[in-house]
């Protein structure tokens, strides 16, 4: 049963979210009413008659705009004060308009530096050329599926990361009242890779032998064959350690100001703490690693390195990433509880540590095996 009453500010901001999206209509005007969805958003939605059938305008949230002003702007746009096709396209912004206004105020400038700089990335060069131009509420699903699949046939990842984004800017556009639903909703992601490398004991003193050669090389080489040695006595990012900045070193720990879950600190053990103290004694630039070329600028790890160390060591199909998985799983094998590895690794939730308890599980496994192995030898089995 539709839901009418005389709509009043003061009402409206007495409307409550339910589990289904419902809209309340005003007996004043005829097709006008406010729309409440589940997340709480109130939006004007506006439906009159014309010689092309029945045309819709939003007025956006119904919070920005009062009563009295929609009724008015309804009047207008019956008598034909002021075009209702004018009034949609003054109502409901161009892409790239939204999302240097309301969305960038509401969501880009509340983000991480490195995350505002990603998403400078996939606005440049992916978002603003598909879309900037159309506006919002006449992109279609086809149109974004196209365009992730065109996307994801060069680069899967990139494409996935470019869809969450949309995702996020269409869901703001609801929320504001530009759109009733999100073109980009229910479009599967690129799978990712599933499979978690974990160094073996064996492969971790073959990498250590390689990187010890690397160390006698150039001075370039050293160092990234020293960031490499930490990433895996810490656990930490790549980015962690080769940003690591000289005010950020602590006695027997390291004070991060900034990593992916933000302020963190990271417990050192002895070889660690040997390293960066090597490596602080070498220079006074502000980073550990600086830049041979340039000290006031950090030192990066080149590819083509990594990709010769882990060819030499026989572990071609490993990434830097998964030196962090070795850290977590070695912990868990020597029966560190999965709370404290998520402390080590700076996880926000035990959840994301959860990945690592089959680990353990398969030391209990073959130690079962053993003992069955040898009470069944005494037992003459």
């Amino acid at each position: 049963m539709a839901r009418r009453k005389r709509l009043t500010d003061a009402g409206i901001a007495r409307l409550r979210a339910e589990a289904r999206e419902y809209t309340v209509w005003d007996v004043k005007v005829a097709g006008l009413g406010v729309r409440v969805r589940p997340s709480g958003s109130r939006t004007w939605v506006y439906y009159r008659k014309t010689d092309q059938g029945v045309c819709k305008t939003s007025f956006g949230p119904a919070m920005l705009r009062g009563v009295e002003e929609v009724r008015r702007a309804c009047l207008a746009a019956a008598t034909g004060t002021v075009d209702t096709d004018d009034r949609a396209c003054e109502a409901v912004p161009l892409f790239r308009d939204f999302i240097a206004g309301t969305w960038k105020t509401a969501c880009f400038d509340r983000c991480k530096p490195s995350t505002q700089r990603m998403f400078r990335g996939l606005l440049k060069n992916r978002l603003l050329p598909a879309f900037g131009s159309r506006r919002i509420d006449r992109i279609r699903r086809i149109e974004v599926l196209r365009w992730f699949e065109k996307y994801s046939s060069t680069s899967p990842g990139g494409a996935n990361k470019g869809l969450e984004l949309v995702r996020q800017i269409f869901n703001h556009a609801i929320a504001h009242g530009h759109i009733e639903a999100n073109p980009a909703r229910g479009i599967r992601l690129n799978p990712g890779r599933k499979f978690t490398r974990f160094l073996s004991r064996e492969e971790i003193d073959r990498l250590h032998r390689v990187l010890d050669r690397y160390s006698e090389g150039s001075r370039s080489q050293a160092q990234q064959a020293d960031i490499i040695r930490l990433l895996l006595l810490t656990g930490c990012r790549k980015s962690e350690i080769v940003k690591l900045s000289r005010e950020e070193v602590g006695d027997d720990r390291l004070e991060l100001k900034d990593s992916k879950t933000g302020p963190k600190t990271v417990t050192l053990n002895v070889p660690a703490r040997d390293i960066i103290g090597h490596r602080m004694a070498q220079t006074d630039s502000p980073w550990v690693f600086p830049s041979v070329k340039d000290p006031s600028r950090h030192q990066h790890i080149g590819l083509p390195l990594w990709y010769a160390v882990r060819r030499e060591a026989g572990i071609e199909e490993v990434r830097l990433h998964d030196l962090r998985h070795t850290v977590a799983s070695q912990a868990v094998l020597n029966g560190v509880s999965l709370p404290v590895v998520a402390r080590l690794l700076g996880h926000s939730t035990v959840h994301m540590t959860m990945r690592y308890a089959h680990v353990g599980d398969r030391e209990v496994e073959a130690a079962a095996e053993r003992v069955g192995q040898a009470i069944g030898t005494a037992l003459g089995l």
